[in-house]
């Protein structure tokens, strides 16, 4: 079924593709009546860290004393229900957000907060949603083979944007980084607020594995989470709760009380003497970033590369930052849909001056990746982060946790 949808879509004009999904969008928020029209809609974007930011508004508000719905790629929360996203999409179709949206309304929740995607909004998936808030994290080059160059993926994404304009809401408000050169046009968006966020304006700040501070109106905000890109989220986040009205001291708490988020930096702890990271990281700029938090150890990374054609540009660009920023690195298969999963972990090789160790079977990857490290190490098992499975040719999916695998296959080193 899902190859006889991927033809038909192939054969289809693509004007009549983009209105079919235009048309649904806007139905299903006739069906649902609209929901978001009486509930405060927060939308993140950008290509990295919008998972992250999303959650750290939840905890903020929530703390704030909101009831708060959330749908990212991690998980499905609507007031106090939640479930992870096993669906492998933050932005799903047939009328899901709209149905979401309502729920959230029936549900009491003062709150929204939605991870929004170049994919669901090339799908006009955000179409019919009213925003009150959009936070803009970064850009960089991903999904360049689904909209043809990085120029189309930027418009597709800002599209989000101009979505923020055409809202009915007041006051509608833009967060941007002000450190990424696409910024730039977001914050010239004509709506009532438009805040700019760097860490040069935060200073003095500090990030390290451990986690880090900045500085928010004259008072120090420490998080546990690791690395200066996580130090980047919270600052977005504090940004836009401040303007929402939530007090410094609120923000500050919250923060500090969000331990983890699952899939992002996440550390796996099986009673081991080495550090063990899950990351979703997928990128090279997030490779790097994650790369960079632990600088100062010795590092083994497990990693492979998305398939069924996805940005193969850089499948060698992702092995050369392994190969020079790494100790030892393991090419492992990761998703690789109807590709051969050996030529995709050979892609990734080309990168590479080194001969990296290569295990197609990823349990197994990841289990010599931890027999590896000595005490002290850090095995950083990167590409999928909360994924709930490997996909296959077909349509096959095989039931997946890196987490959960990596904790598996420590507690079987340290109990032979």
């Amino acid at each position: 079924m899902a190859s006889l949808k991927k033809n038909l879509t192939k054969i289809t004009p693509r004007f009549l593709v983009s209105l079919y999904h235009y048309c649904l969008a806007h139905l299903g928020a006739v069906r649902y009546g609209f929901p978001s029209r009486r509930i405060i809609t927060i939308a993140v974007t950008g290509t990295k860290g919008k998972s992250s930011t999303t959650e750290m508004l939840n905890a903020i508000l929530e703390e704030a004393g909101y009831t708060t719905a959330l749908l990212n790629s991690i998980r499905i929360k609507t007031a106090d229900h939640t479930e992870p996203n096993l669906l492998r999409m933050s932005m799903p179709g047939r009328f899901f957000i709209q149905r979401f949206l309502r729920n959230a309304v029936r549900k009491k929740c003062s709150v929204v907060i939605l991870e929004m995607t170049s994919e669901g909004a090339k799908q006009h998936r955000h179409r019919a949603i009213q925003l009150d808030a959009l936070i803009f994290t970064n850009l960089a080059p991903e999904h360049i083979e689904s909209h043809g160059s990085y120029e189309a993926y930027a418009n597709v994404k800002f599209e989000i944007g101009r979505a923020l304009v055409r809202s009915r809401k007041r006051p509608r408000t833009i967060v941007a980084n002000a450190d990424d050169e696409e910024s730039t046009r977001y914050l010239r968006l004509p709506v009532e607020a438009s805040i700019p966020f760097s860490l040069t304006k935060a200073q003095p700040w500090f990030a390290d594995e451990h986690g880090g501070y900045f500085t928010l109106e004259d008072s120090k905000i420490s998080i546990h989470l690791p690395g200066e890109f996580s130090l980047k989220n919270a600052l977005a986040a504090s940004l836009l709760v401040r303007k929402l009205g939530v007090e410094t001291p609120v923000v500050a708490r919250a923060l500090l009380k969000l331990q983890r988020i699952p899939g992002r930096a996440e550390r796996v702890e099986a009673g081991q003497d080495f550090v063990v990271v899950v990351d979703y990281a997928h990128t090279p700029d997030s490779l790097e970033a994650l790369y960079d938090a632990y600088k100062d150890r010795r590092k083994i990374c497990v990693m492979g590369a998305t398939g069924g054609g996805r940005d193969t540009w850089k499948r060698p660009v992702m092995g050369s930052i392994a190969d020079t920023r790494c100790d030892r690195v393991i090419l492992t298969n990761e998703d690789p849909y109807d590709e051969d999963p050996e030529s995709i972990v050979h892609a990734l090789a080309e990168g590479m001056k080194r001969t990296p160790e290569i295990i197609m079977d990823r349990r197994v990857a990841i289990r010599r990746g931890c027999e590896m490290a000595q005490r002290g190490d850090a095995v950083l098992i990167t590409g999928k982060g909360t994924d709930p499975c490997i996909c296959g040719p077909n349509g096959s999916k095989i039931p997946w946790s890196d987490a959960e695998v990596a904790r598996e296959e420590i507690t079987k080193l340290l109990n032979p």
